[in-house]
């Protein structure tokens, strides 16, 4: 794989990353009581790294790490 094929596989890693951390959204909107961004953040911070962690797992998987030609 070429440059530019590594560089469209990282962008779309880090896509993934970012909408998975995104959907911590979602806690927010379902218990603002316990996840907010005043006294809950680090409960947010946890949801959206798990969910960061599992959307990048989900996205290994559909496209494992490319090798590079030399």
């Amino acid at each position: 794989m070429d440059n530019n094929g590594i560089s469209v596989w990282i962008k779309g890693l880090v896509a993934a990353i970012v909408g998975g951390a995104a959907n911590a959204i979602t806690v927010i909107v379902v218990d603002p009581i316990n996840f907010n961004l005043a006294e809950g953040i680090g409960k947010v911070a946890q949801v959206a790294t798990v969910g960061a962690i599992l959307a990048a797992a989900a996205y290994l998987k559909q496209s494992p790490i490319p090798e590079v030609k030399q």
